[in-house]
């Protein structure tokens, strides 16, 4: 997807994928063909299964401690291997968050495009993708939070590794202020409030709920969603208008 996996990576799954693909079965019986092939399907799965949950171990890691904060030590040490062992999978721990955080952003962006491409009227799209951001609280709440948190820190690494988070971030706002700028035309939406600043609330309100939110509370990702978009079509106030330039 533009913006979010166009970098290069040294230890993205194309490499692992050709890592683990073996060479092609030498000639022989149909029986040796096939028992090869079983072989070296179930070690290319289970060596994807491994890297897959060093990632979500990584992960949470990062989430709790702070990216900068965690060594490869630690990720080892979580994961019951030794240092060298996770060098197998991942060239560095940039490495690694830099795959958790792609993930996120091509699923959420993936999501968005989707509502967008369903051509509904301004309202029933912003309200989908209010649903789509609620709904990443839970299968991608390590990400969310690396990025609450270490997003400046990994901006300022040397290089350009890291890049494609701020045109993610640029993709997805002009998703959210397009839809905005319609509603406005369309008299669907009032006139007179900022389009951009409007999306940075709705952002940072989804966004920083995954700080409070606790699966199994009173509400889930889908309740807490509906109750966002009744706050922000609706209002909280009842009667007249009563906002007012200043």
């Amino acid at each position: 997807m533009e913006g979010v996996n166009t970098r290069k990576n040294s230890g993205g799954a194309s490499a692992v994928a050709g890592a683990t693909g073996g060479a092609p079965p030498r000639s022989g019986s149909g029986a040796a063909k096939r028992q090869g092939t079983t072989r070296r399907t179930s070690s290319s799965g289970s060596a994807s299964e491994r890297r897959d949950h060093l990632v979500k171990l990584a992960a949470e890691l990062f989430a709790r401690k702070g990216f900068q904060a965690t060594t490869v030590r630690q990720i080892a040490d979580e994961a019951g291997i030794l240092s060298g062992s996770l060098y197998h999978h991942f060239d560095s721990k940039e490495t690694i968050v830099d795959e958790v955080l792609s993930t996120f952003l091509t699923d959420l962006i993936g999501r968005y495009k989707t509502a967008l491409e369903q051509e509904g009227d301004p309202r029933a799209v912003l309200s989908e993708m209010v649903r789509i951001g609620f709904s990443t609280l839970e299968p991608h709440r390590a990400a969310i939070t690396v990025m609450q948190n270490d997003w400046n820190y990994l901006r300022s690494l040397p290089g350009d590794r890291f890049d494609y988070l701020i045109r993610a971030e640029d993709e997805v706002e002009r998703m959210w202020v397009e839809q905005i700028k319609r509603g406005q035309a369309e008299g669907l939406f009032r006139a007179d409030v900022d389009p951009k600043l409007t999306y940075r609330m709705i952002r940072d309100t989804i966004w920083v709920a995954v700080r409070w939110f606790r699966p199994g509370g009173r509400l889930n990702t889908a309740g807490l969603a509906e109750h966002y978009v009744t706050v922000l079509f609706d209002g909280l106030a009842t009667g007249e208008r009563t906002s007012h330039k200043a």
